[in-house]
């Protein structure tokens, strides 16, 4: 039972990104939102979701994982009620935010609620794995549902449907799920919480609003500006801090500094393919959101089959063959998609979404297993958590550089041009997975494996 509530949250939360992307354009129709209020829309949870989840997790092991866990929940349940009642694309974007703080509280702590909760080693693994395969069965759905909600009753039902599962899944918490905390919390950084937030949102603001503002206005470089300086605050103080929220030591391991870049750039592709394939779908090619949802739906369906054989290949023959053939899927995916056009034949499209749910299917497991490789057990679940938000940045920065490449952010709509425009982040999307297959030598040469050991006895002391 415990299982079954845990995997009730990240199934919401999971489906929540799917379901969102395929309903963009009927939320924009309604709420006359240009296109950047539309990459807002994403943007705003991923930000707040991976600026977060470091702070959720401490916090967690702090005043307990339940109690964290239950908070999570009744968030996330009242954003999706105020998001299914916004009258306006401000307001969705601060409720997507509320939403946000929520999902932040409950995957993290669900996964630490789980470790606690099986002993046995081999009970764990398989309770990992019917996490895994929740993730994988919520991206499937998640385009169809989405779709068949906003044809049917309305794109507000899309987040109406978390309501229910919600409050369902806080009243089985506090029946079945036992309280938790870890003896030895992790002390707070709010210091360097706060410039995480500050650089995220610079960054990211900065792509977005930089083609409406003018790239040399003064509010566009004011952000860009605003970003370099948090990023160089961030490496002073948390050099300087006992427990730091994101321990610097790490990334003297080339494993690690590898998981970290691949999972920004991996994730950042999926952003902005989600992105993009729903508005191509739909403003281009003229398909109901549940259409959309359909077409979409290989590349979550090989996504799902894949994702379980990149982890039995690690156990096998290592992280590099799993990496080398994601990164050849979305490169190839990325090819085939910087010919299409407003009228090319849908089995083009078809074999470009399949090449690319392979490539993401293959880069997920390579990006954990690579992030804690080496890590003493009581850094691991840290250095977990920084891949873990590396993805959701990836995701903010995906969706923010396709609007802005495509020029698409300055624009209130897309017309049949959209398909020609989208070619140059097409080209990006090769040029990521030609990176994936280079990380994928380097991370697993013997100078990498020398790094990993040279920062073990540090990270013990």
């Amino acid at each position: 039972m415990i299982l079954a509530v845990c995997c009730m949250s990240l199934f919401i939360v999971s489906m929540d990104a799917t379901v969102v992307n395929v309903a963009l354009p009927s939320i924009g129709r309604e709420l006359h939102s240009t296109i950047s209020g539309l990459q807002w829309t994403i943007d705003a949870y991923t930000l707040v979701l991976a600026s977060l989840l470091l702070l959720s997790g401490s916090t967690a092991d702090r005043i307990g994982r339940r109690t964290t866990f239950q908070v999570g929940l009744a968030l996330f349940t009242a954003g999706s009620l105020l998001c299914s009642l916004a009258p306006s694309v401000g307001w969705l974007v601060v409720f997507r935010m509320v939403q946000a703080v929520g999902g932040s509280m409950m995957n993290p702590v669900a996964m630490s609620i789980i470790t606690a909760t099986f002993d046995d080693a081999r009970e764990r693994a398989r309770a990992v794995g019917v996490w895994g395969a929740v993730v994988g069965v919520s991206l499937g759905v998640g385009p169809l549902v989405g779709g068949a909600l906003t044809d049917t009753v309305g794109w507000r039902a899309i987040f109406l449907i978390n309501v229910p599962i919600g409050i369902a899944a806080v009243v089985l918490t506090f029946l079945f799920v036992p309280e938790s905390r870890s003896p030895k919390p992790r002390k707070l950084d709010p210091l360097g919480q706060g410039i995480v937030i500050v650089l995220l949102a610079s960054l990211v603001g900065g792509l977005i609003e930089g083609p409406r503002l003018g790239w040399v206005s003064p509010g566009a470089l004011g952000l860009f500006v605003l970003a370099a300086a948090a990023l160089v605050a961030l490496v002073v103080v948390e050099g300087r801090t006992a427990e730091p929220l994101i321990d610097l030591r790490f990334f003297r391991s080339i494993p690690f500094s590898s998981a970290v870049g691949t999972a920004l750039v991996a994730f950042g592709a999926n952003g902005a393919f989600l992105f993009l394939s729903a508005l191509y779908l739909q403003e281009v090619r003229g398909m109901t959101p549940f259409q959309a949802g359909l077409w979409t739906l290989p590349s979550a369906l090989v996504t799902m089959l894949v994702s379980p054989i990149s982890g039995r290949l690690i156990g096998t023959v290592g992280t590099r063959v799993p990496l080398v053939l994601a990164g050849i899927g979305i490169a190839g995916a990325g090819a085939v998609l910087t010919t299409v056009q407003a009228s090319t034949p849908m089995w083009v499209l078809v074999a470009a979404f399949v090449l690319f749910g392979f490539g993401f299917g293959m880069v997920n497991a390579p990006i954990t297993n690579t992030a804690v490789s080496g890590m003493p057990r009581a850094q691991s679940g840290s250095a977990a958590a920084v891949a873990s938000t590396s993805r959701q940045t990836g995701v903010s920065l995906g969706v923010a550089l396709a609007g802005t490449v495509t020029g698409a952010s300055a624009v209130a709509t897309v017309g049949s041009g959209f398909a020609v425009a989208t070619h140059p982040m097409w080209w990006i999307v090769v040029g990521i997975g030609a990176a994936i297959v280079l990380v994928g030598f380097l991370s697993t040469t013997a100078a990498a494996r020398r790094s990993v050991e040279s920062i073990a006895p540090l990270l013990r002391g």
